[in-house]
């Protein structure tokens, strides 16, 4: 039984008592919304999710673990919590809400609410504004903007985890004999440790 037929058998039972707004409000409140891998510590649950979902853009999965895989969103969660003073946790926070709100200005929904293609597009429209707004002399004296730190904690947290660090970079448990200074050709792609 499929959720429209489900609710036509719980109209017919209640006598057709449902209104066309709890219907509406039931409708809205079956989309699907990706689940949390973690319960946040920090984040609220929808803010967590935001985060989530933005880093999986930032770095998403292929044949490597993505972000969500690696842990980000959680370590994001934590690192906000306990290492940001409090104006910078308002700030991450204030950046995350307009964020969520200029996704609603541009499609009309919530940044969740978007299907995955609009919130790619959404994502990478916001990151060529930081990225043409970084070229102007003026940029380092105003604060970071949000998708600025969402990309370094995404990056930091993707490498510092243990798929990032063991799979995407080379590792060596044991390394051997220190060498200084060879051509990356030599090696091939870059050294966790």
């Amino acid at each position: 039984m499929n959720r429209r037929e489900a609710l036509q058998r719980a109209a017919w039972v209640l006598g057709y008592t449902v209104s066309i707004p709890a219907l509406s409000q039931v409708l809205e409140a079956c989309q699907s919304r990706p689940d949390l891998a973690f319960s946040p510590q920090f984040l609220k649950p929808e803010q967590a999710g935001l985060v989530a979902e933005v880093a999986e853009i930032i770095i998403p999965k292929t044949d490597t673990p993505g972000a969500k895989d690696a842990g980000v969103p959680q370590f994001i969660d934590i690192l906000v919590k306990d290492c940001y003073t409090k104006e910078d946790q308002d700030n991450f926070l204030n950046g995350l809400a307009e964020f969520d709100k200029g996704a609603k200005d541009a499609y009309g929904d919530a940044f969740l609410d978007l299907d995955a293609a609009k919130q790619v597009e959404y994502v990478t429209k916001v990151h060529g504004e930081v990225i043409e707004a970084a070229k102007a002399p003026e940029f380092r004296e105003k604060p970071r903007p949000f998708m600025h730190i969402m990309k370094e904690l995404t990056v930091v947290g993707f490498f510092t985890s243990q798929p990032g660090a063991t799979q995407v970079l080379q590792y060596d448990e044991v390394p051997g004999a220190y060498k200084g200074c060879i051509p990356l050709a030599e090696v091939g792609k870059t050294w966790a440790t």
